[in-house]
C-alpha cells in the first residue's frame, strides 16, 4: 500500500442541478418551520429528506465529515501495519501472534466506532428534521 493520504471533502460541491416542487402556502410554512427546527435551509432541508427517501442518507455537517475523516486515516494507518505483517509472513519471516492480534483488534475498534457513528448520524439527522432534540 503506498503512503499517499486519502482526501476527504470538507466542503459540499455547489449544486448545479434543481428540482421544483409545488406547494401550498401552508406546506411551504410547515417545510419552513421544520428546517429552521432542524437548524438548515429549506433547500438543505428538503435536500436531504428527498436523498433519505432515496435511500442516500445521511447528510454529513462540517463536524461529521472531520470525525469520517480522522476514522478513516486510522483505517489507512491499520492498513498499512497489516501490509507490514503480510510481508514480512509472505517472505518467510515469523511474527508474534500477539502483533497480528493487536491488528486485528484495532480493525475491530475502528469498524465499531464507524458503525456507531453512522448510527448515531442516522438517529440524530431524523430527529432533527422532525424538531426533536
Amino acid at each position: 500500500m503506498d503512503d499517499a493520504k486519502f482526501e476527504v471533502p470538507l466542503e459540499p460541491d455547489r449544486k448545479g442541478r434543481m428540482v421544483h416542487a409545488r406547494v401550498s402556502a401552508d406546506e411551504y410554512a410547515a417545510i419552513e418551520k421544520a428546517a429552521k427546527a432542524a437548524d438548515m435551509t429549506v433547500s438543505g432541508f428538503f435536500r436531504s429528506l428527498i436523498l433519505e427517501g432515496a435511500g442516500a442518507r445521511p447528510f454529513l455537517t462540517k463536524e461529521d465529515r472531520l470525525v469520517m475523516a480522522l476514522l478513516l486515516e486510522d483505517m489507512r494507518a491499520i492498513g498499512v501495519n497489516l501490509n507490514q505483517v503480510a510481508r514480512s509472513i509472505n517472505s518467510g519471516k515469523s511474527i508474534h501472534p500477539s502483533e497480528l492480534d493487536i491488528n486485528l483488534g484495532n480493525v475491530q475498534r475502528v469498524q465499531a466506532a464507524v458503525l456507531t457513528e453512522l448510527r448515531s448520524l442516522s438517529r440524530r439527522a431524523g430527529h432533527k428534521r422532525r424538531g426533536e432534540d
